[in-house]
């Protein structure tokens, strides 16, 4: 009955998936199963068994960073960094859906992630930079 979240950070030492409540309410552990944006912290690792799953490690790497990354960096978008890594996968996720997402809906993409320190402003800007980026890659 061990939870994903505890087998990617203690079994894989994939940490940059993040606990915050334990609950499912926060996103800090948000991770992509299948394709889909989930809390790991609610799922038993049996039912992962065969998925794919893609954690914040999988979005880009030192010398190639996802667009996400790039975009948070440049405008401050993690501060304490306990809620960066779900706001990464979940924005990545967003992106993925829709490339060209307004603010209302970069809104409800990241719906179910919490940020104690940022107001929320300089994340928001990041995901609108991310679209920029990803749009300038695209040309």
């Amino acid at each position: 009955m061990a939870r994903l979240l505890d087998v990617l950070r203690r079994d894989l030492q994939l940490t940059g998936t993040k606990e915050g409540c334990g609950e499912g309410e926060c996103g800090a552990c948000s991770v992509l199963l299948n394709g889909d944006l989930v809390n790991s912290c609610l799922i038993p690792v049996a039912q992962a068994d065969g998925a794919e799953i893609e954690t914040v490690e999988g979005l880009g790497c030192d010398d190639r960073l996802h667009a996400i990354q790039r975009a948070f960096l440049s405008c401050g978008g993690g501060q304490c960094g306990m809620c960066t890594p779900g706001m990464l996968v979940a924005s990545a996720h967003l992106l993925r859906k829709n490339p060209r997402p307004d603010l209302e809906a970069i809104r409800e993409g990241l719906n179910g992630n919490l940020c104690r320190c940022t107001g929320y402003m300089r994340i928001l800007e990041a995901v609108e930079r991310a679209v920029t980026i990803a749009g300038e890659e695209r040309s």
